[in-house]
């Protein structure tokens, strides 16, 4: 922490219309969106530091805690309002990471709008954070972290390995370095994710950005949620077309199993701290507009009778998923940790928000990019399992990449 928050003070007040939430964001806002509302924030009130990352209970335990103690007059009460940390964190659990409480939040939540100031105490007011940023790139140079054969060779060790039973099954990703001619204007990048990926919750903080269709956990009062994703098939723009494909991906037994571990692994993760968990048998579809998910919702409500974990101890519980590492989940990213050829950072992570009720929400940080000044990197990865063919797997890579890729690269 860099502050007392006890020399905090909030106050959250009720905003006439619902604001569109992009307009409010400037070059260096905390954005979390979603289609039913979100948050974007603004300044730095206080900086919660994880030394140990997620991997700490205390520590992380401790975040609401900080957040209660700031003296807040809260006129809305709704899920977000109030002071709320928001941050991106690493993928590997143990690594430090922070969250930030913004001095000045925009919140929504369907039809109800807030805005909620966090100030010391005769402290200055906060300048508002221009938007724009000057014209955009439109020279860009490309260079993979590995060549598509050294990948898929990658790939053929890592089957090779769950062939002799030392994993069942590891996420792999790549990384593409992006060089532009002038730097990146985050703001027009989010407007694009925002039009490109209108379904899939947006985020933007200090420099890592993104559109990540995957709800790790969501918490709202005693309701919890949680929407992975495992199984990818592309998307065609013909209807009948992408019908065939879509029932190809359903009747996949190898995929199913796949996406069925990842389900089970989260509710076997959440189970301990609910009285009731419902995770159905079949998944469901999510299209987006370049590839389809199999997907499963998976909702519960927390155990009565005691104290409620806040939706960051519920992210650390869960991640990471056999979607983002593998199994068995210790083994697995080790196992990605040597063979990836980079340090995955915060992609792959857990990124969102928790307020002083312990209420928020945790996306995947997934389809994204670390964004520096003319820099980017952008990364995607899938699931590798018996069977695996390292081409499909290469092509499947370069379907999600396209995500950011269509963002960011405008020539």
């Amino acid at each position: 922490m860099n502050a007392d928050p006890r020399r905090l003070r909030a106050r959250t007040v009720a905003l006439p219309e619902p604001p569109d939430l992009l307009a409010e964001a400037g070059p260096s806002s905390l954005v979390f969106r979603s289609e039913s509302g979100g948050l974007v924030g603004t300044g730095e009130a206080l900086r919660i530091e994880l030394p140990e990352g997620l991997s700490e209970p205390g520590a992380v335990a401790s975040v609401t805690e900080i957040l209660s103690s700031i003296p807040c007059e809260d006129d809305v009460g709704a899920e977000g309002s109030g002071p709320v940390a928001i941050g991106a964190l690493p993928f590997d659990p143990a690594e430090p990471g922070h969250l930030v409480v913004p001095r000045r939040t925009v919140g929504r939540a369907g039809d109800r709008a807030w805005l909620t100031v966090v100030e010391p105490v005769g402290g200055r007011p906060l300048s508002p954070d221009q938007a724009g940023g000057g014209s955009p790139p439109d020279e860009f140079r490309l260079t993979p972290t590995m060549a598509h054969r050294e990948w898929k060779d990658v790939i053929s060790a890592a089957v090779e390995a769950i062939e002799r039973g030392e994993l069942a099954k590891v996420v792999l990703a790549r990384r593409i370095d992006i060089e532009a001619n002038r730097p990146f204007v985050v703001p027009d990048v989010l407007e694009r994710l925002a039009a490109l990926y209108p379904s899939c919750m947006l985020y933007s903080v200090e420099g890592f950005l993104g559109a990540s269709p995957e709800l790790l956990v969501r918490r709202c009062g005693a309701e919890v949620e949680s929407h992975p994703l495992a199984g990818t098939v592309a998307r065609s723009g013909d209807t009948h077309g992408d019908e065939v494909l879509v029932a190809g991906l359903m009747g996949s037994d190898k995929t199913r199993r796949e996406h069925r571990v990842v389900v089970e692994a989260i509710a076997a993760a959440l189970e301990p701290v609910c009285d009731e968990l419902a995770a159905p048998e079949t998944p469901s579809v999510l299209g987006l507009r370049n590839v389809s998910h199999l997907a499963t919702r998976i909702t519960g409500r927390l155990a009565a009778g005691r104290r409620k974990p806040s939706v960051l101890q519920l992210a650390a519980l869960i991640h990471p998923t056999p979607a983002v590492g593998g199994l068995p989940p210790a083994d697995a990213v080790a196992y990605l940790q040597k063979v990836e050829g980079f340090d995955r950072g915060r992609y792959a992570g857990p990124v969102g928000w928790v307020d002083a009720r312990g209420d928020g929400c945790f996306a995947l940080g997934i389809r994204g990019a670390e964004v520096s000044g003319p820099s980017a990197r952008i990364y995607a990865g899938n699931g590798i399992v018996a069977g695996s063919d390292p081409a499909d797997e290469l092509a499947e890579t370069q379907l999600k990449l396209q995500a950011l890729l269509a963002a960011l690269v405008r020539p």
